[in-house]
C-alpha cells in the first residue's frame, strides 16, 4: 500500500509496503573531521532497515557511486560525510541517480561536504557555516513548523534536545523547512529568527531530506530523533518504485583510463592558446610572436607567420580564436601587444586563406590601454 500525503507548498510520499524491495546506500566517507557518531549512526540505520524490511549497503568507498550499483538503490544517505568525498566521475554518477528519481538523506555534517560542487549544495539545501564552541554541544529548543510530515508527525510542538547546532550559509530558497531552531534558547546562533534545522524538497528529479542533528552518539539511541530520521528516509524513498535512468540527462564523465594521450608537438616556446581551424587543423600562438598551424592527420607543424610584439612584462601574443563561420569568411582573432612606445593590447581580426596568414588583412576591433612600467601577469584568452 502507498499512502500519499499532500500539503500546500509541496507533496510527499510515504512508503508503507508493497512488492518492491527498498535498497539504501549509507555513505560515511570523511575527508575532514570524522564524527565518532558515524558508527552508532550506521548501527541505528541498520536497525531501521531491519525493522522496515529495507536492505542497506554501508560504505565509505566512493567507487560505489557508479550506475551498476546506484540503479538498484532507492535512497543514498550521507551520514556525517565531510569535505570532498567524490571525484568528478562519481559526482556525475550521483547526479544521474537523483535525476532518475532517487532519494537523498543528509545527516548533520552532510552540509560540511563538497563546498565547490554547486549541484550538491542545492541538493543538500545549505552549507555549514560554523557552530558554537566551548562547548560545541548545547541544549536548545526547536519549533516544529510542519507537524504532519513523516519526519515530524511524532515530535512534540517544541522539541528540547542536546546537539551541536550548525549555522548555515548558501541556503537554498526552495527548501521546505520542517524544524526551526530557537536561537533564544542557546548561545552561538547566527541565522536569526529563521534558523532551519531540518527540511525537505524535490530537486532535479529526486527527493531530498536533511536533518542538522546527529552530531552526538546519543542522538542515534534517542527515540524522538530516530522517529524523525525514519520519517525523513521514508520521504526520500517516495513511492518506492525503482529509479528510471531514462530520465537522467547529465552526461556521465568517462573513466580516465578510457583516454589515450598522444603528443602531436612538443618543445614549444611559451604557447598561449589554440583553436580549431578545421577538424584536422589547429592554429596556436606563442607569446613571443609566432603563429603556428598543426595538421593532426600527419602530425606536421608549420609557422604561418609572426607578429611584431612587445614581449616584456609577460605581454606578447596572448590569445587566438577562430570565427564560428571560418569556413566561409576565413577570419581568426588574435589578442596581442603591438610593439612600439604606446602601452596597449589589440584584439584584431585577420584572414587565413589557403593556409596563408595575411597580416595585411588586420582589422583592429578593440584597443586596450595597458601599462608597461611594472610586472606582470598579462592574460587575454579569446
Amino acid at each position: 500500500m502507498i499512502v500519499i500525503l499532500l500539503i500546500a507548498g509541496g507533496a510527499w510520499f510515504m512508503f508503507s509496503g508493497g512488492s518492491n524491495e527498498i535498497n539504501i546506500l549509507v555513505f560515511s566517507k570523511t575527508a575532514g573531521f570524522r564524527h565518532d557518531s558515524i558508527e552508532p549512526g550506521q548501527e541505528a540505520i541498520r536497525k531501521i532497515a531491519d525493522e522496515n524490511g529495507y536492505k542497506i549497503l554501508l560504505t565509505e568507498d566512493a567507487s560505489d557511486f557508479r550506475e551498476d550499483i546506484l540503479r538498484d538503490m532507492e535512497v543514498v544517505i550521507f551520514l556525517n560525510t565531510t569535505m570532498d568525498v567524490l571525484d568528478q566521475i562519481q559526482q556525475s554518477q550521483f547526479e544521474r541517480f537523483i535525476q532518475a528519481g532517487g532519494g537523498f538523506v543528509g545527516i548533520h555534517a552532510a552540509t560540511d561536504t563538497e563546498y565547490s560542487w554547486e549541484w550538491y549544495g542545492k541538493l543538500v539545501g545549505a552549507y555549514f557555516n560554523g557552530h558554537p564552541n566551548n562547548p560545541n554541544v548545547r541544549d536548545a529548543t526547536m519549533d516544529i513548523l510542519i507537524s504532519d510530515h513523516p519526519a515530524t508527525d511524532s515530535l512534540p510542538e517544541k522539541w528540547d534536545k542536546s546537539d551541536e547546532w550548525y549555522n548555515y550559509k548558501s541556503i537554498n530558497p526552495n527548501i521546505n523547512v520542517l524544524i526551526n531552531l530557537d536561537e533564544n534558547s542557546y548561545e552561538g546562533g547566527t541565522n536569526g529568527d529563521e534558523h532551519p534545522m531540518a527540511w525537505y524538497h524535490e530537486y532535479d528529479g529526486g527527493r531530498a531530506f536533511y536533518t542538522g542533528m546527529g552530531h552526538t552518539k546519543e542522538s542515534f539511541t534517542d527515540p524522538l530523533f530516530l522517529s524523525h530520521l525514519v520519517g525523513g528516509i521514508k520521504y526520500a524513498i517516495g513511492p518506492g518504485v525503482p529509479v528510471d535512468y531514462s530520465k537522467a540527462y547529465s552526461e556521465p564523465v568517462p573513466e580516465e583510463n578510457r583516454f589515450i594521450k598522444k603528443t602531436f608537438v612538443d618543445d614549444l616556446y611559451e604557447p598561449m592558446e589554440f583553436d580549431f581551424l578545421t577538424d584536422d587543423k589547429i592554429i596556436f600562438v606563442e607569446r613571443r610572436g609566432a603563429i603556428k598551424m598543426l595538421t593532426l592527420s600527419i602530425g606536421e607543424t608549420v609557422v604561418l607567420d609572426s607578429l611584431d610584439v612587445y614581449d616584456g612584462q609577460e605581454d606578447g601574443i596572448l590569445g587566438v580564436a577562430v570565427d564560428p563561420d571560418f569556413e566561409n569568411n576565413n577570419w581568426v582573432y588574435v589578442m596581442y601587444s603591438p610593439s612600439g612606445d604606446v602601452s596597449k593590447q589589440h584584439v584584431s581580426r585577420f584572414e587565413i586563406v589557403d593556409n596563408q596568414f595575411l597580416k595585411e588583412s588586420e582589422k583592429v576591433i578593440l584597443e586596450i590601454p595597458t601599462q608597461r612600467e611594472e610586472c606582470c601577469h598579462a592574460g587575454g584568452s579569446l
